[in-house]
């Protein structure tokens, strides 16, 4: 509204600049006697135009000074528009961070607290590991014993076997004495044609230490890896006389190796070793091998006897067909005897109520209604009776 009152004010003034103008073209143009007149009409419309311009001054100042005012107070409810669009918008982001802040203080707890829980075990952990590590020295320290090695390699063993086969002595036994004497560690009891294979635990550790220990020199390893090969064949040729007897235990053995970086040490670097047990029928094996070997003659021995019982439950349920199709025969000559029965049975029923009647009529007095009696003929068996 105040943008129109300054627009018409200007074309006011305008036009009062343009009627000026064209008055005063009008006097230069006129005669000499008229300039005197036209000078005081000049000076008539001189003032009337500053009077003009004067209140068209004063109205334009007083419009300017209104639009100032309305532009102020239209400045200050947009400020105020904004300000409160501002703390709203402030507030939000002020709730959204403390969520945010929220949640992460509850993320970083939760993850606090598993750190500390995971500490907590690696803390464990590393005391299983230094109790672990004083029983390793324990045992390093036991293991120099030959005696001692020898009874770690047979508990090893026994708890291989006790794994597998649990108590089952039919299909296991320890310490077996043979019939040259000789006492293995252990036998298994396999299936044909294997039959009864002996298992002696063998732990060549001393001469190993030495093959593998790089602090010393080239000379003396090679040295204990020679002497390494002579207990190796040495056992194979111990096993082979002792534990496989012709015509009471199975023609191969087992070398049971309680170490697995022995075992890999054999078929790693030793194939010639590994071929001269092979020819002697002697099986190299290790903790891991020996499980699997194990557990194959276990699920041999399962098979067997699931055969077994296939072929029983077989022979059963052919004498329970014999035994049905006698029932079945049976059936029928009791059927047949029922049935004769059972018409004999409605014959004598018949031939009671013709007696019945009969003595009702004599009782009665009633001869003329007596009637001759039929008898029929009972069939029993071969042999006809009569009532």
């Amino acid at each position: 509204m105040v943008e129109e009152y300054i627009l018409a004010a200007l074309l006011v003034l305008i036009v009062l600049v343009i009627a000026s103008l064209v008055v005063m073209i009008k006097v230069n143009k006129g005669a000499p006697e008229q300039i005197s007149n036209q000078k005081d009409e000049q000076n008539e419309l001189k003032l009337y135009f500053q009077k003009e311009y004067g209140e068209l001054k004063f109205e334009m100042g007083r419009l300017f000074s209104e639009s100032n005012k309305v532009n102020q107070g239209d400045l200050n409810a947009f400020k105020e528009k904004m300000m409160t669009h501002i703390d709203s918008q402030l507030q939000k982001i002020n709730e959204r961070v403390e969520q945010r802040l929220g949640e992460g203080f509850e993320k970083t707890n939760l993850t606090f607290v598993s750190v500390m829980e995971r500490l907590s075990k690696i803390d464990e952990a590393q005391k299983k590991i230094e109790s672990l590590s004083s029983e390793v020295v324990e045992l390093n320290v036991l293991l120099t014993d030959k005696k001692t090695r020898g009874i770690f390699g047979e508990v090893q063993l026994y708890q291989l076997l006790s794994a597998v086969f649990g108590e089952n002595k039919a299909l296991y036994e320890k310490q077996k004495k043979l019939s040259n004497d000789s006492i293995a560690d252990a036998v298994i009891y396999a299936p044909d044609p294997l039959g009864m294979i002996a298992i002696d635990a063998k732990f060549p550790l001393d001469n190993y230490k030495r093959m593998a220990d790089r602090k010393l020199g080239e000379h003396d390893r090679k040295a204990a890896e020679k002497e390494f090969k002579n207990d190796i064949k040495k056992h194979i040729n111990d096993i082979k006389d002792k534990y496989i007897v012709f015509g009471e235990t199975s023609d191969q053995a087992f070398m049971f190796v309680p170490a697995e970086a022995i075992f890999a040490e054999l078929y790693a670097y030793h194939e010639d070793l590994i071929d001269y047990a092979v020819k002697n029928k002697i099986w190299i094996a290790s903790p891991t091998t020996l499980l699997s070997t194990l557990s194959l003659i276990q699920a041999a021995v399962k098979n067997l006897e699931r055969d077994k019982q296939a072929k029983v439950i077989i022979e059963e349920l052919m004498k329970l067909g014999e035994e049905f199709k006698r029932y079945s025969e049976r059936w029928d000559k009791l059927k047949k005897s029922i049935d004769s029965v059972s018409k004999n049975a409605d014959q004598v029923h018949i031939t009671s109520t013709k007696i019945n009647t009969k003595f009702k009529h004599i009782s009665e007095a009633k001869f003329d209604e007596i009637e001759i009696i039929e008898v029929p003929e009972i069939e029993s068996g071969n042999e006809d009776n009569q009532d």
